[in-house]
């Protein structure tokens, strides 16, 4: 039995939930998958998995299991793109996790590029705004605007993250626009539903922090429906400028209390701490870091 490709599916089936989609990713079929695992399970003399016709899920020695083993895979992935570093180039799937709206104005232009010049990496993009368990869902890299609080984890600064106030001229026409912070209490406010400080915006001015509380008759947890929403008219929003430059340059969304600078939330890497980072994720961050640094869109 290959015992470190076992060990592979089992990580894989764990994390995708699915042995048909670990048979699809490494160009084999779900039998083969599940003979893997079963082969293991039979090499350690423990059931890992509980398989039903909906669901997979671990025993509790499946969880001992695949927590030891990930960590172990991860070091050993770790050591041998430390070796190959030196006399190959990055290969292999780099698994990367972003914002949705990132993703399709940042990352989608430029991937192009950085596939061309590493031909041996395959990138698996994943897009959603909820912050996901980078090791337990198996992903190398996740683009976040967030501050990083688990030491297990590591960041890399991307860019700072300047929020806008913007209203389509429509909605401004209808009620006005907010002259200072306060009046945002009496406008209907497009809320950003996974912001970890509620529905409070937060400003500086003249050295001054302002926060203002904000209601309104839409949320959600998709920056991108709230740019849409905003766009049709329904109320004001707070989004990043990399999101609304274009739309603001053509009219279609106006900027509200420019004196006022809103949060500027950093945008990171983020990436598990190892002793040592594989080559494709030190490529991939090194690349973003170089073409954001010369981007104008986060000005």
């Amino acid at each position: 039995m290959d015992q470190l490709g076992a060990m592979r599916a089992f990580v894989r089936v764990v994390q995708t939930g699915s042995f048909s989609a670990v048979g699809r990713e490494l160009n084999t079929t779900q039998a083969t998958i599940s003979k893997k695992v079963a082969a293991l399970e039979a090499k350690l003399g423990v059931k890992l998995l509980t398989r039903s016709s909906r669901d997979i899920s671990l025993t509790q020695a499946g969880t001992d299991y695949y927590e030891q083993t990930i960590v172990m895979l991860a070091e050993l992935d770790e050591v041998e793109a430390r070796v190959r570093s030196q006399v190959a180039t990055p290969q292999g799937i780099l698994r990367v996790t972003a914002p949705v709206a990132f993703g399709r104005l940042v990352l989608a232009p430029i991937v192009g590029e950085f596939l061309e010049k590493y031909p041996d990496i395959k990138v698996d993009m994943s897009l959603g705004d909820r912050h996901v368990d980078l090791i337990a869902e198996g992903v190398d890299v996740a683009i976040r605007a967030r501050k990083l609080e688990d030491s297990s984890l590591i960041a890399r600064h991307l860019f700072e993250n300047p929020m806008l106030l913007v209203a389509s001229p429509e909605y401004v026409k209808l009620h006005g626009g907010p002259r200072e912070p306060a009046d945002l209490k009496r406008h209907n406010c497009i809320v950003y539903s996974l912001l970890r400080t509620g529905n409070y915006w937060h400003f500086t001015h003249q050295g001054k922090e302002i926060s203002v509380p904000v209601t309104g008759t839409f949320q959600s947890d998709s920056g991108d429906t709230n740019l849409e929403v905003a766009l049709s008219g329904l109320g004001i929003t707070a989004l990043p400028i990399w999101m609304v430059n274009e739309h603001l340059q053509s009219g279609k969304l106006v900027q509200l209390l420019s004196d006022y600078k809103g949060d500027s939330i950093p945008f990171n890497a983020i990436y598990p701490q190892n002793r040592y980072v594989p080559l494709k994720v030190r490529c991939f961050v090194e690349f973003l870091k170089e073409k954001l640094a010369g981007s104008t869109l986060f000005r």
